[in-house]
């Protein structure tokens, strides 16, 4: 590779703003690929005139290429990170790395027999609360880890995610495997393993009875354009996506490989937005209120008693800056430095693999009402690989 290493940007959404962080890693971003216009006009605004802007990500070269950062919608990650691979360059995946099991271990396996470096956006591993929750948990102070549980208050969901391509499952699979897979990556992490079985249950309860839809398929306007946090309540929404058939409301019980039991909680019309997990151990428990700049971490773990708000330690996560509390600043810094040199992680394929297929097994559960689904296990070799 070249010192300053060559990214292109696939996908000119709004996650392209994670494309600000790659000059402050020896970087630069020299060709932008997006289908619509909108996006290319975008490109050259944001990159100047010598980016190279191209509709079709197979328009990228290894020779004029090290890197490319693959943003576009969750239905395209599979075979844009298969073709990237192929080509040999270092690619990094938004999550979810795909939306079946089943895309996920193609791209993984299309990693292993190419030996290009994959490397999937879980960008909660960074984020300073996580980080703060797993070393409580590696010092010992709540014991050993028996159960994890996760509420997501979603809510910005009928902004972010019912009025474009996320509130229709052909292109999702289902909320529960796209804005879940953080969430069941993060128990996966704190617990120390990953579902093996689940059961879940959901509903379309809000969304799907407001008749206001917009036409078509949005494909030039980005969400930042309709997006408006004064709008409540959740029934006030208008313009939605006129195919709206994945669950605003879901619940999941999960068994991991290690006996941790977990559960997951995810509501799209709240008031407020902020996830919150719970840790409980066989010598206390921690929870955190907040999961940006201004979080708190609480411990319980000297004492029996009943309610009280003051815990036993309470750790405060200082602001860090930039997106998702310093998450994604950390990603990206994290990726151009594999991309470059490889070497250890703080998530990996298998890890983001363990996330899709855990949402997608909930999300099968959930629509064959509540039934036990197994989690096929990843195929050994593949697992040997990236070990």
């Amino acid at each position: 590779m070249t010192d300053s290493l060559r990214v292109a940007l696939v996908g000119l959404g709004v996650r392209a703003e994670l494309a600000e962080h790659v000059p402050a890693n020896d970087a630069q971003i020299v060709a932008c690929v997006d289908p619509h216009p909108r996006g290319l006009a975008d490109a050259a605004a944001r990159f100047g005139p010598s980016v190279a802007l191209h509709t079709d990500h197979r328009a990228l070269r290894r020779e004029d290429v090290d890197a490319a950062l693959v943003l576009s919608p969750d239905d395209t990650h599979e075979s844009i990170a298969v073709d990237l691979l192929r080509a040999g360059i270092a690619t990094f995946v938004e999550k979810p790395l795909a939306i079946t099991t089943e895309g996920a271990d193609r791209v993984l396996a299309a990693a292993r027999d190419t030996g290009s470096r994959l490397y999937v956006g879980h960008n909660l591993r960074h984020a300073p609360f996580a980080i703060a929750m797993s070393d409580i948990i590696e010092s010992g102070a709540i014991g050993r880890v028996t159960s994890v549980w996760c509420r997501h208050f979603v809510g910005h969901g009928g902004d972010f995610f019912f009025k474009d391509w996320h509130a229709d499952r052909r292109r999702t699979t289902s909320l529960l495997l796209q804005k879940g897979a953080h969430d069941i990556d993060v128990m996966h992490w704190l617990a120390g393993a990953p579902a093996v079985a689940v059961s879940a249950f959901g509903e379309l309860g809000v969304y799907g009875a407001l008749a206001d839809r917009a036409d078509g398929d949005r494909p030039g306007p980005l969400m930042t354009d309709w997006y408006d946090e004064a709008v409540w309540p959740a029934e006030a929404q208008r313009g939605l996506h006129r195919v709206i058939d994945v669950e605003d409301l879901s619940v999941v019980n999960l068994q991991l490989a290690n006996g941790v039991l977990a559960t997951y909680q995810q509501c799209h019309y709240t008031p407020d937005y902020w996830r919150n997990y719970t840790v409980i151990g066989t010598r206390g428990r921690l929870e955190n209120f907040g999961d940006l700049d201004g979080a708190v971490i609480r411990v319980w773990n000297a004492r029996r008693s009943g309610f009280r708000a003051e815990a036993d330690v309470e750790i405060e996560i200082p602001a860090e800056g930039g997106m998702h509390g310093g998450a994604d600043p950390a990603i990206i810094a994290e990726f151009l430095r594999f991309a470059r040199e490889g070497g250890a992680t703080k998530t990996s394929p298998v890890a983001a693999r363990d996330a899709v297929a855990a949402g997608f097994a909930a999300t099968s559960s959930l629509r064959a009402g509540g039934q036990l689904v197994d989690i096929p296990p990843l195929d050994p070799e593949l697992a040997r690989y990236f070990s």
